[in-house]
């Protein structure tokens, strides 16, 4: 039996960011200077994005063949970022965009739930409710975007699908039993939601080929799914390709109950940020990096480039994961059901929730782009499933 989820909402407003590759050396510095948040400690003052011990609460930075996406508090993107997109030619300034809204991240714990099963289960009562999502799968957790200005839109989705509020409402907590239901009562889009999962799925494929959205393999791209060493806990079990059990606490405010704010290097494995700077900067081919406060980093990394960190990780690295891109740049960054209706599909066409062969599906979400990510044996499988659903007759 599946262990229940929790679901809960990170603080902070969040703005998604897309780069251009051809800008990405121009952003280099930017994305720099928020991962490694250094000098501006001086004044005391805490900065809004970060913890009390100087921790961020949610980052994401992603390098794929489409483009370089980042998934920051607001604070970032206003006082980082659009400087320099002042400063570029307006021919240049127009290709790079921050979301208009802001973003809320729903934090899930779900470590007894398959990965590949758990991305439906938990994307397809927002986009039964019309919500637009962005997901992204981590070593230890998952993260959902969602619009701030649909906040009560999903808890109540949440809510008529069985979760229920934890004992102090922090956070929302999955049934014993998964409720199957349709779609939510809510303020109607301007276009209504499916009634069900499966014309979710068949809307979604019907959308992505009017808008020419063809899978592709990058040739030669192999992938792995690891940690950073999570110094304070110290674990050093053996690791497989199942998510482990975070160590992360589910409620409370993240302070250390130090009253003086410490350095970021105060918390980090400086190897593995060494490891990462040396491979931002050479502009990698495919790199995801998530930072949440309560879990060690979490990387997505081209397996070429493991040789670079060394020891600094743990996790499955002889693993062979291949990224399926589906550039969603022609889509509108507001239509709903994308990840839920492909992962969906893949889920059912492949039977993966009765082979458990879903464990090793993940899903990750940039700006402008999703990405598929299966074993190498499977994603030849999901190419199959998908290009006659694309396939322009």
């Amino acid at each position: 039996m599946n262990s229940p989820s929790q679901i809960s909402f990170l603080d902070g407003t969040f703005s998604l960011i897309h780069i251009p590759l051809s800008l990405y050396p121009v952003f280099l510095q930017p994305i720099l200077q928020v991962l490694l948040p250094n000098g501006e400690f001086d004044s005391g003052k805490e900065i809004e994005g970060l913890s009390i011990d100087n921790k961020h609460g949610f980052l994401n930075v992603s390098i794929t063949p489409v483009e370089c996406s980042v998934v920051c508090h607001d604070n970032w993107a206003k006082k980082v970022f659009e400087p320099v997109i002042r400063r570029l030619p307006r021919d240049a300034s127009n290709t790079v965009t921050i979301s208009r809204d802001g973003y809320l991240i729903l934090s899930v714990i779900s470590a007894g739930m398959n990965a590949g099963t758990g991305v439906m289960e938990l994307t397809s009562p927002l986009a039964l409710a019309g919500i637009p999502i962005f997901f992204i799968t981590t070593y230890y957790s998952d993260f959902i975007l969602v619009p701030t200005k649909d906040r009560q839109t999903v808890v109540q989705a949440l809510l008529c699908r069985g979760f229920e509020f934890s004992e102090d409402e922090s956070a929302f907590v999955s049934p014993t039993v998964h409720v199957r239901g349709g779609s939510v009562s809510s303020q109607p889009p301007s276009t209504p939601p499916p009634s069900n999962v499966a014309e979710l799925q068949t809307r979604t494929f019907e959308l992505l080929k009017k808008r020419n959205v063809v899978p592709f393999i990058e040739k030669d791209l192999t992938v792995v799914l690891c940690s950073g060493k999570d110094l304070e806990q110290e674990q050093m079990n053996h690791f497989s390709s199942r998510r482990p059990t975070p160590t992360r606490r589910l409620t409370g405010n993240g302070t250390n109950g130090d009253h003086a704010r410490r350095s970021w290097l105060d918390n980090v494995d400086t190897k593995l940020y060494t490891s990462l700077i040396s491979v931002l900067v050479l502009q990698p081919r495919f790199l995801s990096m998530t930072l949440a406060q309560e879990d060690p980093p979490s990387l997505l990394i081209d397996k070429t480039q493991l040789g670079v960190f060394g020891d600094s990780l743990v996790g499955d690295v002889e693993g062979d994961l291949i990224p399926i891109f589906l550039d969603l740049e022609n889509l509108p960054i507001e239509a709903t059901g994308i990840v839920s209706g492909v992962a969906g599909k893949l889920v059912a066409e492949m039977r993966m929730a009765e082979t458990g062969d879903g464990e090793q599906l993940s899903y990750l979400s940039t700006a402008r782009a999703g990405a598929v990510i299966l074993s190498s044996e499977q994603s030849i499988r999901a190419l199959e499933v998908m290009e006659p659903l694309l396939s322009k007759e």
